[in-house]
């Protein structure tokens, strides 16, 4: 009874922890280039390849337990890369050097201001490291928006963080949550190649699903009986 009651506990816990719902994803781009040459191999360089990003963070919120649907990606630039990508928003803006990130801080603070304000989603995803950003999304939690933000695996280990990046620790403990995305995952992608495990068909995804319960199966059928029992309770 108290194994029962315990699974029960998990899987309400787990899906009350789930999140559903529309999301927008702002990205400063110059950030997102730096994020991927976080422990990734080989060098990104400025020059990025935006195709397959819709779905790597689509993933990447799946795995942070956010079911949602992701429709549209800002792209925060200060320079054309000349692609037309469906779902994806370019915003050109002054370049960090030029003006220390205000011109970034404003276009980006007004699409989340008036995405809260017009109640356009329920979720946001921002990819940024500038603690400027405390105040826009503390307003738009304010109204109602969940507010996530991009991180890589640092992000896990918080009290380091605050003692290795104190402001941008400030910044991801305001967020409702943290997505994180693999560094490598992200490097392939910004550099058009396919990340191990993506870009599978459909019917390979099938092969491999029967491949799995075909090893599954000869696994159950070899286990004692007894111990069988122990695993269906």
């Amino acid at each position: 009874m108290k194994r029962e009651f315990f699974s029960h506990g998990l899987r309400h816990e787990r899906r009350s922890s789930e999140r559903h719902g529309a999301c927008m994803a702002l990205i400063d781009g110059r950030f997102l280039i730096w994020l991927a040459q976080q422990g990734a191999m080989g060098t990104t360089g400025e020059s990025v390849n935006r195709q397959g990003l819709l779905s790597l963070l689509a993933q990447s919120l799946a795995q942070s337990g956010l079911d949602v649907d992701l429709r549209r990606i800002y792209w925060y630039t200060d320079r054309s890369d000349g692609l037309v990508i469906d779902d994806q928003i370019v915003r050109l803006v002054q370049t960090h050097d030029a003006d220390g990130g205000a011109s970034l801080l404003r276009s980006l603070g007004h699409d989340l201001k008036q995405l809260a304000a017009h109640h356009a989603c329920d979720h946001v995803l921002v990819a940024s490291d500038d603690e400027r950003f405390l105040a826009s999304i503390d307003e738009a939690q304010l109204s109602g928006l969940s507010v996530h933000l991009l991180a890589d695996e640092s992000a896990r280990n918080m009290p380091q963080m605050v003692r290795t990046d104190p402001g941008w620790a400030r910044l991801l403990s305001q967020a409702d949550r943290r997505v994180i995305v693999n560094s490598q995952a992200l490097a392939d992608i910004l550099q058009g190649k396919t990340p191990v495990g993506m870009g599978l068909a459909v019917e390979d995804l099938d092969e491999l699903k029967k491949s799995m319960h075909e090893v599954i199966s000869s696994w159950w059928d070899e286990e004692p009986e007894d111990l069988r029992e122990d695993l269906r309770e």
